[in-house]
């Protein structure tokens, strides 16, 4: 189950060429960017550690079996990814932040020439070590992958075993404290939280320009719960864009959630606001825009992505608690045009989402688009079979 008809596919698929079949019978088990790879990587993902400090309910990369892996060679594959000026690299785990060197590993991103390093993390040492984000950020951390489960610890305690929420939210403030952009990240289970959706984007939106967006994860069954679930498991990619129209009203005009042309479109969306004065959002793309075009390029995606993510630097930056969405363009100067484009740089925000795949929905024809790639053993991966796979 990969849609449910609340929103017409074909309109939402557009024309997608199909693939051609028997190209490649070893796809996706020994998988790699072969000739049949129909793009480039966008993101790459590079687990620094298998350790993890919770054990959560749900977990892709079966986080806390395994140990660390040594700077020398992590330092080396670094080097092996990145294309100087261009590169965006997530820095993974098992928990990336249990590493005392992480700070080290964000400076050799960019010693190795990565444009963009972002941290996927649970938040719980940026809660509680500030002086550890503060040596992130000089070191060049572009932004955060916060995992955000919800605006009440009910959420916490079943997805992540123990309340969380304040956790979350120092978490948040020690980011906004060194200018370090946040994307809240949910992972969404029916029957959990997928009835909180509306509230975290208002949660999210009320802490702009700190907090850059929302990246929505509906669940798959892979890592740590393999078992392939009924169809009444699933939250679907048209549930939740029915599920954010619903809940978050005329804060998210429909409209405005447009398919992703980097991937496949059925494995997310992705769409663009600025806040506005009175804590709402202006959208700067609707349906029938360039978003809805022709595949777009993994360049052209990343870099507009990730500055989207990334905070603009700030003369004060380094000294004040920044939690000012309130004001939006009330307290910006907007009369001049550089004044203007410093506003929707600073105010912008996103609302994305990535419904990955498992063995009960895996799509080769999804596969072959994908631009979020794993670095291992010298060879970039597509996400899904990565983790599906022996690979992972």
């Amino acid at each position: 189950m990969i849609w449910r008809g609340l929103r017409d596919l074909e309109e939402w698929r557009g024309d997608q060429p199909p693939i051609r079949e028997g190209e490649n019978e070893q796809c996706p088990h020994a998988c790699g960017l072969c000739p049949d790879h129909r793009q480039d990587t966008c993101c790459t993902v590079l687990e620094v550690t298998r350790h993890c400090n919770l054990k959560c309910t749900f977990c892709f990369a079966e986080g806390g079996e395994g140990g660390d892996i040594p700077f020398e060679t992590l330092r080396g594959r670094l080097q092996a990814l990145a294309v100087p000026g261009k590169t965006l690299v997530q820095l993974s785990g098992g928990e990336p932040t249990v590493r005392d060197d992480l700070p080290r590993l964000v400076s050799a991103a960019r010693e190795a020439g990565c444009r963009h390093v972002q941290l996927n993390t649970n938040g719980l040492r940026l809660a509680e070590d500030e002086e550890y984000v503060r040596t992130l950020a000089e070191a060049g951390l572009s932004f955060v992958f916060l995992q955000f489960d919800g605006t009440d610890d009910a959420f916490y305690r079943a997805l992540r075993g123990r309340d969380l929420l304040d956790v979350k939210l120092r978490a948040i403030d020690n980011c906004a404290r060194f200018n370090l952009g946040v994307v809240l990240v949910p992972t969404l289970v029916p029957g959990i939280n997928t009835g909180d959706i509306g509230n975290i984007i208002r949660f999210a939106v009320s802490r702009a320009p700190a907090v850059r967006g929302v990246h929505f994860q509906p669940v798959s069954h892979f890592g740590r719960i393999p078992e392939v679930p009924s169809d009444s498991g699933r939250f679907t990619l048209d549930e939740l864009l029915a599920a954010i129209e619903e809940q978050a009203g005329s804060l998210v005009p429909g409209d405005s959630l447009l398919p992703s042309r980097c991937n496949h479109p059925l494995c997310g969306f992705h769409a663009d606001y600025v806040v506005t004065g009175g804590g709402g959002l202006h959208p700067l793309h609707k349906g029938g825009g360039q978003c809805c075009g022709k595949v777009v390029s993994a360049d052209r995606n990343r870099s507009f992505i990730a500055t989207k993510w990334e905070r603009p630097a700030h003369p004060e930056s380094a000294s004040r608690n920044d939690n000012d969405g309130e004001k939006g363009c009330c307290a910006a100067d907007l009369k001049s045009f550089d004044g203007f484009l410093l506003f929707a740089r600073r105010y912008s925000f996103t609302l994305t989402a990535m419904a990955f795949q498992d063995a009960g929905n895996l799509d080769l024809e999804r596969l072959r688009r994908c631009s979020l790639h794993v670095f291992d053993d010298g060879r970039f991966v597509p996400f899904c079979s990565y983790y599906l796979t022996a690979q992972g």
